[in-house]
């Protein structure tokens, strides 16, 4: 078992002991155990999966941050985190929709932040697919 955490902006998000932890870093997909050696790196916009005693996986979502596994710990620290069941879908669609909009915008006005906009678009459909998969 490792104990996973995951710490936001506002503080630890989330505290368990799990069997495993599935993540992507911005080098490929990761996955800790225990006794996994010790690892620091950047994550991207992606998905979480903690699988637990019971084999059942929880899924969640990253924005971005960063990933540490040490001594049977795997610390998580992320802009933003959610489980999959609190993914609001159309929050999620009405953020996305504004990232486009602003994109579009961009192509005329020097003023809009591409960059940010763009990462704003790739958080909204990562929440969009990720409660898609838990659906089905």
């Amino acid at each position: 078992m490792v104990l996973l955490e995951i710490v936001t902006p506002d503080g630890k998000f989330y505290s368990e002991e799990v069997e495993m932890v599935i993540l992507r870093g911005v080098e490929g997909d990761l996955a800790f155990m225990k006794n996994t050696a010790p690892l620091v790196t950047p994550l991207g916009i992606g998905v979480l999966k903690a699988k637990y005693p019971d084999g059942k996986f929880r899924l969640g979502t990253i924005n971005e941050g960063y990933v540490s596994g040490l001594d049977n710990q795997v610390t998580v620290v992320t802009d933003a985190f959610e489980w999959s069941d609190e993914i609001d879908p159309d929050r999620a669609k009405e953020a996305l929709e504004r990232a486009e909009r602003r994109l579009e915008k961009a192509e005329h006005e020097e003023e809009i932040d591409i960059a940010r906009a763009k990462s704003a678009l790739y958080r909204a459909v990562n929440r969009l697919d990720l409660h898609k998969i838990k659906k089905n």
